[in-house]
């Protein structure tokens, strides 16, 4: 373990330890951390974290002692103080774009790594703009998107990438993702947060764009298509409008050995037509919901932030992402898999990469960057250590081409 940062008393700060997934993260770490891992649990009700850290000390009494630090994502000033006092801050406090810009500004300010588990594109795009300078100047590395959004996706293709090799020509990349789970409010809050504002999340997406440096001599786009059956995903697939296709498309710009020329597209993976379809329509149906504020508020009370799947549901939850990359006249064919991917499989990836940027030697980067940037192949190592699993399954059929 490297030597404490002078002047920062915590490692880790767990920032939303009292909701769902918080809780959750809490208790991952409280398991895992390294013995003399500095960490401590905040949020904004004293009494509420001590419940959670009575919890933990239930099974393990050293935790009896685990600091806690009062902290409101509406106070800045608090805000700033706990990022002064940790090297990393793992947030878990959603909506991202209603509560999470104070405490990122923060860790920008302060030179304080932070980690988080949004999907939301908007709030990346957003954070991005504000705070990408200031973090670079102080050395803060930004992780966003530190969960199921979109982990298994961004080091699933940085893994496709180092089984092919450095590429010079054409890469065409497609994940299949097939998932058996459940979600709990704060997802689901977040998603219709962010599907509420097509119009803002264009534009913050269009500023980005032109914001972020040019790539002459390179390419990068989305790989669609109609719903159909691929013979490589044994399964009907459709395409699937969520951040991890933004996210493993910035890697690639980041990452020379992607090629000149990368594409990537995310594709929702089920066995019966009929099935897709109707997740499809799902997904329309809440789309449609968001834009009207009576609809959004009555999809809300179906399950209310801070609820989420019990520990049965969750143990017989799973996730597999089949990833399919064709390039120099090669078809290489990989696999990500592992457990409930919205709450156990998150709050291990969530705090596996606090954990990577906290202890682990890693590449000199600083400002907004990727799991794959930041952290690659020393996270694939933590995660494959801790139950998922990365694999190749060498060549298969293409199927359909992409567009």
């Amino acid at each position: 373990m490297p030597d404490p940062t002078p002047g920062k008393p915590f490692d880790l700060v767990l920032f939303g330890a009292t909701g769902f997934t918080g809780s959750l993260v809490a208790d991952y770490l409280a398991e895992h951390a390294p013995a003399g891992t500095r960490w401590a649990l905040a949020g904004r009700s004293a009494a509420k974290l001590q419940a959670v850290r009575d919890r933990l000390a239930a099974t393990r009494p050293e935790l009896k002692g685990l600091p806690l630090l009062i902290a409101d994502a509406a106070d800045r000033v608090s805000l700033r103080e706990l990022a002064e006092r940790t090297r990393v801050v793992i947030s878990t406090v959603g909506p991202y774009l209603h509560y999470g810009e104070p405490l990122v500004a923060a860790c920008a300010e302060a030179g304080c790594d932070y980690v988080d588990l949004t999907g939301e594109p908007e709030f990346v795009d957003a954070m991005y703009l504000k705070h990408n300078a200031r973090a670079v100047e102080t050395g803060a590395r930004l992780v966003h998107c530190c969960g199921f959004d979109s982990i298994p996706t961004d080091l699933g293709v940085l893994y496709t990438m180092r089984e092919l090799g450095p590429q010079t020509g054409p890469v065409r990349v497609s994940g299949f993702i097939r998932v058996k789970g459940t979600f709990s409010g704060g997802t689901l809050a977040s998603a219709m947060a962010a599907m509420s504002r097509p119009k803002a999340m264009a534009r913050t997406a269009k500023a980005r764009r032109s914001a972020e440096p040019a790539q002459p001599g390179r390419r990068f786009g989305v790989l669609a298509g109609p719903p159909r059956h691929d013979a490589t995903a044994h399964a009907w697939i459709a395409p699937l409008p969520v951040i991890d296709t933004q996210i493993a498309l910035r890697s690639a710009a980041a990452l020379p050995e992607y090629g000149p020329d990368f594409r990537y597209g995310h594709f929702a993976a089920v066995r019966r037509l009929p099935i897709a379809l109707g997740a499809l329509s799902l997904v329309a149906g809440l789309a449609l919901a968001a834009q009207v504020k009576p609809l959004r508020q009555a999809v809300g009370k179906v399950v209310k932030p801070g609820q989420g799947p019990d520990e049965a549901r969750r143990a017989a939850s799973w996730f597999t992402l089949r990833l399919r990359a064709e390039a120099g006249g090669r078809t290489l064919v990989t696999e990500v898999s592992g457990g409930d991917p919205g709450y156990g499989e998150t709050a291990k990836m969530l705090a596996e990469s606090a954990l990577c940027l906290a202890f682990d030697d890693l590449p000199a980067t600083a400002g907004q960057q990727t799991t794959a940037t930041a952290m690659g192949e020393a996270l694939i190592e933590r995660l494959t250590r801790a139950g998922i699993t990365f694999r190749t399954l060498g060549a298969a059929p293409t199927g359909a081409p992409g567009r």
